[in-house]
């Protein structure tokens, strides 16, 4: 076979530009394997290339998809963890809204026992992000009082999940009160309903955040910088309310606080397979334990990518949402 079907971004703008097309399916380069993938995950990161506000790194697919699970179709030079017909997870460059796709074979996770394809689709960009962020970032510590915005998020479960197992109090906000039920059934200590409570206030009586993972920006750091606690740490992941503020950073020294923040897709090669190494020791054996496990919130065919764009978009989810190939 050497074409395959896929979905691509016909022009920036909204979720009706993904559109079903044809296109060469990829070959393996060195270092590198083909997935025949069976299920995609969906993340903000592709609304915003879709938008044209997140372009793919060098050499890297056009295609949208930077996460998905499948059988390992062939094997590139160097390669020698992996074989063809081997069921991986990976994190991808892009590429992942389509039949095949290319990646590192250092960036490629075995499916944890018990789990299926279509939930191990869910895990790889979400845990490396989170798990980078929150605890290579991030320094988080059992203990330790963390806030995650977006609770009911992919993101969100994930962070709620992981900081919980190891230890940490855990707080979220999100967006109603169902949102809410669902953080504090995953571990979260207080969720506050972003709609009809204001999170510094509430956080204030906890004696502030030692750690707090935003996506919002806006308006949303300045009060971030308010809700920590001193020597608190804020990790910035992604705007949507936008990166440009105006900040009065004298507390930064006065509070000894530390704003930092980090993007997966352009990182090196070698910082995924790290990041993808501690994965596989320290949360792989809790996932195949089912101590956690992801959140699947919709499944969507692949020629309906638009409607899963749709549906993430108007932030009604609770989990992931997945793409079946």
């Amino acid at each position: 076979m050497s074409q395959m079907t896929a979905v691509e971004i016909t022009a920036p703008g909204a979720a009706d530009v993904l559109q079903v097309t044809t296109r060469p399916r990829p070959r393996a380069g060195h270092g590198q394997v083909v997935i025949a993938l069976a299920y995609a995950g969906v993340n903000r990161p592709d609304a915003l290339q879709r938008a044209g506000l997140y372009n793919p790194p060098a050499g890297a697919s056009d295609l949208p998809g930077l996460e998905g699970a499948g059988i390992i179709a062939e094997v590139g030079a160097g390669v020698t963890e992996w074989a063809v017909g081997d069921e991986v997870c990976a994190l991808l460059p892009g590429g992942g809204y389509a039949e095949f796709v290319a990646t590192s074979a250092h960036h490629c996770l075995p499916i944890p026992r018990g789990l299926s394809l279509k939930q191990a689709a869910c895990l790889p960009e979400t845990y490396f992000t989170v798990y980078s962020n929150v605890f290579q970032r991030g320094a988080l510590q059992a203990g330790e009082k963390f806030l995650v915005h977006g609770g009911s998020s992919g993101i969100g479960t994930t962070a709620i999940q992981l900081a919980h197992l190891f230890g940490a109090r855990v707080f979220a906000t999100a967006g109603s009160e169902a949102k809410c039920q669902a953080c504090k059934d995953l571990g979260a200590e207080r969720a506050i309903n972003y709609r009809h409570e204001v999170f510094e206030e509430v956080l204030k009586a906890y004696g502030g955040m030692n750690l707090i993972l935003d996506m919002v920006g806006g308006s949303y750091i300045q009060r971030n910088l308010k809700s920590l606690a001193d020597d608190g740490r804020l990790v910035q992941i992604a705007f949507l309310q936008g990166p440009k503020v105006e900040l009065n950073l004298v507390q930064m020294m006065t509070r000894r606080l530390t704003l930092t923040g980090s993007t997966l897709r352009p990182q090196s090669d070698l910082a995924k397979a790290k990041i993808a190494q501690a994965l596989h020791d320290e949360v792989w054996p809790h996932l195949a334990a089912g101590r956690i496990a992801p959140i699947l919130d919709s499944t969507f065919p692949l020629a309906e990518a638009h409607k899963a764009h749709a549906h993430m978009e108007a932030s009604q989810h609770i989990g992931k949402i997945v793409l079946e190939i």
